[in-house]
This record gives C-alpha cells, structure tokens and sequence, in this order.
C-alpha cells in the first residue's frame, strides 16, 4: 500500500467513470435536439460496467488483500460524507426553485398555488402510504445495524431483505402514482418540480436499493463481521439520507403545496 488513503492502490476507473457519466447528459442533449440516442445509451451501459468492476476492486481490497486499515476507512467515511453532503445540495437546489415559484405564484399561473388548472395528487392516499413504506424501511435497515454489531448475521439477513422489499415497494407505489397523474412535466412550473423532484428522489431509491442488494450478497458470502462492516454502514447512511429527503418532499410539495 503506498499511502494511507481511501485510493490504496492505482485505479483507472475514476478517471473512466468522470468520462462516461459526462457522456449521459450529453447524450441526452443530443436526443433531445436530434432524436439520436446511442451515445446517452453508450454512456449508461459503459457507467454501469464501471461501477460494476470499480466496486469488485474495493470489495477485493477490503476483503480479500485487508487493506482497509483505519486511516483507509476513516478516509472512506469522510469521502462519503462529503458525496452525502453534495447530494443535499442538489435537493436544496429542487426546494429552492419550487418554493421560489410557490410562495410568490407569478401572474401567469394566476397568482395562486397549486396553478389553475392543476389537479394535485391528495397527499393523505399513495404519498403517505410512501411515507409509511420509507419510515418502515429506515427501521428495518437500523434493525441489519444493530444485529450486524451484535453478530447476528440471520436476524441482519433477515432486516435486509425487509429492507430491499420495502425500496421495490416504494419504487412500484411511484410509479403507479406516476401513471395516474393527470398532469405532466410540460404542465407549468409545478410539474417541472414536481416530476423533477420526486423523480430524482426515486432514482435515488433505486440506486439505494441496489447498494442495499451488494451488501446483502456481500452478508451471505460473510464478507461482514461486527467490527468490520464499512459497505453497509455506507449504505445505511445512504438509506437514511433518501428517508429525511422524501420526509421533507412529502411535506413540502405532497402536503403543503396541495
């Protein structure tokens, strides 16, 4: 190991990472203005293949070579952190320019919020049943937490697929709410930020739920033991993270701004 830093060894797939992800909105650009869709593809696919293998070598270092000492985990915590950190920022960004438009409703959508013309969805149906689901969830995930310390692997097995179940849930309850809304993207800045908003906060949920499912296949290869469990912790950070942010659209958009 040449240095005591989350990067323990040379690794090519930062840089190659950077390069795809910058291929999707370009990619999308181009879709947009010209219907050509293959380089938004190119980049997904080659994202998804990078973070694939990029996982594997940090799952490789941890486990198989045990170079996570404490400096490399104290580092990889901070660097979480951090990513955690720039996450709340892009949903400050959402709250801000839906309560921008909302608090002071512009002569063109009537000088009212929700804008003429808007049927919203009821906050106290799917949206709360949502709420519920997330909330549940949050417990489930401190539930593999807790029995993860105690080294209880069966009972944090069993808080995991809890946990995984209830993000499809929540993930399949969206989308049926999203079928059934009568009113879409293009319909004024209210569905702009409301499709925005919740949108990104469900692709956030699916990516939860799919570090979820490697921490799950990590905990029946037992890669965990009760003092070494960094992945997961990482995940349950990331859970919660997604928990408070739905918490605060509920409110918000579901029930303070129908």
């Amino acid at each position: 190991m040449g240095h005591p830093f989350h990067l323990v060894e040379y690794s090519p797939w930062p840089l190659l990472c950077s390069f795809a992800i910058l291929c999707m909105p370009v990619g999308l650009v181009m879709f947009i203005k010209t219907g050509d869709f293959i380089l938004m593809t190119l980049g997904t696919v080659t994202t998804a293949i990078i973070a694939y293998v990029w996982w594997r070598d940090v799952v490789r270092e941890s486990t198989m070579q045990g170079l996570h000492s404490s400096q490399v985990v104290s580092g990889l915590k901070m660097g979480f952190i951090l990513f955690v950190v720039s996450e709340i920022c892009l949903f400050f960004s959402f709250f801000w320019a839906y309560f921008h438009s909302s608090l002071a409703p512009a002569f063109d959508l009537g000088s009212v919020w929700p804008p003429v013309g808007i049927a919203v969805l009821s906050p106290f149906q799917v949206p709360l049943l949502n709420t519920s689901v997330l909330l549940l969830s949050g417990v489930s995930i401190t539930w593999t937490h807790h029995s993860l310390e105690a080294a209880n692997n069966k009972s944090a097995i069993q808080g995991m697929m809890t946990t995984i179940a209830l993000g499809g849930y929540f993930l399949w309850l969206q989308y049926g709410e999203y079928v059934e809304t009568s009113f879409s993207i293009a319909d004024s800045v209210y569905g702009c930020t409301f499709f925005i908003a919740t949108g990104f906060h469900g692709m956030h949920v699916l990516v939860g739920v799919t570090f979820l499912s490697v921490c799950f296949a990590r905990m029946l290869l037992l890669h965990f033991d009760s003092k070494h469990h960094l992945g997961f912790l990482a995940a349950a950070w990331y859970w919660h993270f997604v928990d408070v942010v739905w918490l605060f659209l509920y409110v918000s958009i579901y029930w303070w701004g129908s």
